[in-house]
């Protein structure tokens, strides 16, 4: 079916880039210098100064918006129900950073406060998150191991094991907070755009298979301890198997049944969440009877099932963070900061966008420093968020931060009040819930054939990362993730898919001569294509492209020149040679000496002062003279996806540019940025050989002064001009 189109015609002359801006004034811009941007940023007045308190306080910005009537019932019913999911999660991943599960309550509550206060989204929970706390049990375990003595902190002098560890995961996570302050007072709210969202995939699919593993001692009621480093994923493997004649029995049924449970009800809130007017709780309802029944028929002393055990009840004293475990966590301290910015970042802008509203990532660096660091003084761990918690207080019509201020509210009650009725929970059903709430991030295997059949690229930064993580731990993992993904890039900036061009018959457009059956190239013109910058890693391979794309090696035929002009020059001094129109012959086979040729001579462009005219190359030349037939006479560079060029990459441009016209093949430019134009004018890039009238601003320019060039052209004489 032909699909009728509109059509446009311009009539306009063919422009180089020099006759362009003849006809175009520009505008001259006077750009800022460094001196001038710093006195703007430190330049304050009342306007500035109310949008630096907006900024920093972003609550009274949607406070005076706060619709009372509408959204407060919303935020609400949200708050009460992201306050029992933030409860259990606090709960179970506080087992994950091997800690006491009370103080997961701490962070269910402390860093929601100042969030309430600092944060710009209105929809996520903030919170503990499965993999911060992962990153910290590591941590923790390291320092304080449950099988050998602790590190050697004044700090730890005197205290129980778990009071040890809470030292170190509060001082960690104190250490985390100053790194997210300083990155955010520093403006570089932008390195999250280093973690895409395909390494963030690999990476949290390796978490959850660690977290897998570390919740299995707790669902099958073994001792083990924790191990850290890398292959620790392979040898706590390796203890569970070995004692897994030991599993307790009841542990074992009741976390899977819990599991099943969830697992079930969760896919029908999923299914009929439209009609549902907020999730069911399940995993509350689970705790409940788990709890009542780990009460009723005393499974600690009949089943020999660990519990919850004491819970701390109310709160307890800051305290100031050790500067021992800031030297002995700051490696680790660091990715925990950028992976929790990196999650809660990407969470918040998905409901930034549903709901339309801005984001500012220096802001919530600011927030969340600020939030982890005022948590960590009252012994909380790290905090950022969890897409099911954020999920729920978004789904169940929360509007605004007020639906998390009351589910920490709802913390701080169980913590004040009701702790005590959680202590007969056993630990397998905490870490039974922890499990099942991996779904989502294990799922995230099937993106694995997705991504091969896609961009095999992508799925090699994910496998890597994933592997990387898995088995080398998280921290090492993201770096290996990292310079994955950032060899990925320089891979496709340094051998970038170079194409040679041909016109799209009818129109001014010019595509892949290969990908296209009706294409129109003038004889004798090479339009050459390269999509990405060029600089000092891809100049070579810039050149071997351009030497392929035109089929011979202008330098090689240069020197084949040089030579066997040297050899003509010789000839016609004898008269051992005889010139016609056809082509030479020569009547000898004397030729001249080479042992004396300079190379350096060969390299520079023929002199032909000494001869009555130019010889055409291609023309028939006598037997013993050979020299490669150049069949382009004009070759047109497309540089429009050419974002920069450095120095390197200039002087090989040039050198490429000079070897092409030494042997008289006209070389133009089109589509150059304006950037790069300025650019290689401030460098000094054109002299009396590369003039500014080779560049065009099209690449159709280009060709329309091309054919109007080349109307009269070489049919193959010896001498152009005038025969002997």
């Amino acid at each position: 079916m032909v699909t009728l189109r509109k059509q446009y015609a311009v009539t306009r002359p063919v422009y180089s880039e020099d006759a362009f801006h003849e006809h175009n004034k520009k505008v001259f811009r006077l750009r800022k210098t460094l001196l001038d941007h710093v006195k703007d940023y430190l330049t304050c007045d009342s306007k500035r100064a109310k949008n630096a308190a907006l900024s920093l306080l972003p609550i009274i910005g949607w406070m005076r918006i706060y619709r009372v009537k509408e959204w407060l019932l919303g935020d609400v019913v949200s708050g009460i129900s992201t306050g029992l999911v933030a409860i259990m999660q606090g709960l179970a991943f506080a087992l994950l950073a091997s800690l006491p599960p009370s103080y997961g309550l701490y962070t269910a509550f402390f860093p929601v406060l100042t969030y309430f206060f600092l944060g710009t989204s209105r929809h996520i929970s903030v919170g503990s998150f499965p993999v911060l706390s992962l990153m910290v049990g590591a941590v923790v375990t390291r320092l304080v191991p449950e099988d050998g003595p602790a590190a050697n902190i004044t700090a730890f002098y005197n205290l129980t094991m778990n009071q040890q560890r809470v030292i170190v995961a509060s001082s960690l996570t104190f250490l985390m907070g100053i790194f997210q302050l300083a990155m955010g007072l520093l403006q570089v709210g932008f390195i999250v755009v280093y973690l895409s969202d395909t390494l963030v995939s690999g990476f949290t699919t390796a978490a959850a298979v660690h977290i897998l593993v570390s919740q299995l001692k707790f669902v099958l009621g073994l001792e083990v301890p924790g191990i850290n480093g890398p292959l620790s994923i392979i040898y706590t493997l390796e203890k569970i198997f070995a004692q897994i004649t030991s599993t307790n029995i009841c542990d074992l049924v009741m976390s899977i049944i819990i599991m099943l449970v969830v697992f079930v009800v969760k896919e029908l809130n999923d299914k009929y969440k439209a009609k549902l007017p907020v999730p069911i709780p399940i995993e509350v309802v689970m705790t409940i009877i788990a709890c009542g029944l780990s009460y009723g028929f005393n499974f600690e002393k009949r089943f020999g099932v660990d519990i919850v055990g004491e819970m701390v009840s109310g709160y307890e004293t800051p305290i100031a963070p050790s500067i021992e475990v800031f030297q002995e966590s700051a490696v680790e301290a660091f990715p925990i900061a950028i992976v929790g910015f990196a999650v809660a970042f990407s969470v918040a802008k998905v409901y930034s966008i549903k709901h339309d509203y801005t984001i500012d990532g220096n802001q919530e660096l600011i927030a969340f420093g600020v939030s982890n660091m005022f948590g960590a003084s009252f012994r909380s761990f790290a905090a950022s968020t969890a897409l099911s918690r954020s999920a729920v207080q978004e789904s169940s019509g929360g509007r605004t931060q007020i639906a998390g201020l009351i589910s920490g509210l709802m913390a701080m009650i169980v913590t004040l009040a009701l702790g005590f009725l959680l202590e007969p929970l056993p630990r397998s059903v905490l870490g039974a819930l922890v499990i099942v709430n991996l779904k989502g991030m294990l799922m995230q295997f099937r993106e694995v054939p997705y991504l091969w059949t896609r961009d095999k690229t992508e799925c090699v930064v994910w496998v890597g990362t994933c592997v990387g993580a898995i088995l080398l731990g998280l921290d090492l993992g993201l770096a290996v993730g990292l310079g994955v993904e950032l060899l990925t890039v320089v891979f496709r900036t340094q051998f970038p898919r170079c194409s040679a061009l041909a016109n799209i018959p009818g129109t001014e457009l010019y595509r892949d001569r290969k990908d296209y059956i009706y294409i129109n190239e003038p004889p004798g013109v090479k339009i050459f294509r390269i999509p990405s910058p060029i600089f000092f890693a891809n100049i070579d391979f810039f050149k071997e492209k351009l030497t392929e794309a035109v089929g011979f090696n202008p330098l090689r035929v240069l020197r084949k020149r040089n030579k066997a002009f040297r050899k003509i020059k010789a000839l016609l001094k004898t008269g051992n040679i005889n010139m016609t129109e056809k082509g030479m012959r020569d009547f000898f086979s004397q030729m001249a000496d080479e042992s004396h040729i300079n190379m350096e001579e060969l390299d520079l462009p023929s002199d032909f002062n000494d001869l009555p005219s130019k010889i055409c190359w291609n023309a028939e030349l006598p037997n013993n003279i050979s020299v490669p037939k150049v069949d382009i006479h004009s070759l047109i560079l497309d540089f429009s996806a050419v974002s920069f060029l450095d120095i390197s990459a200039m002087k090989g441009l040039k050198t490429v540019l000079k070897e092409f016209m030494h042997i008289d093949v006209d070389v133009y430019i089109a589509s150059c940025d304006e950037y790069v134009l300025e650019k290689l004018n401030n460098c000094m890039f054109f002299d009396d050989e590369i003039q500014t009238s080779m560049f065009f601003p099209t690449i159709h320019d280009a060709m329309m002064h091309v054919l109007d060039k080349q109307k009269d052209v070489c049919k193959g004489y010896v001498i152009s001009d005038t025969p002997l």
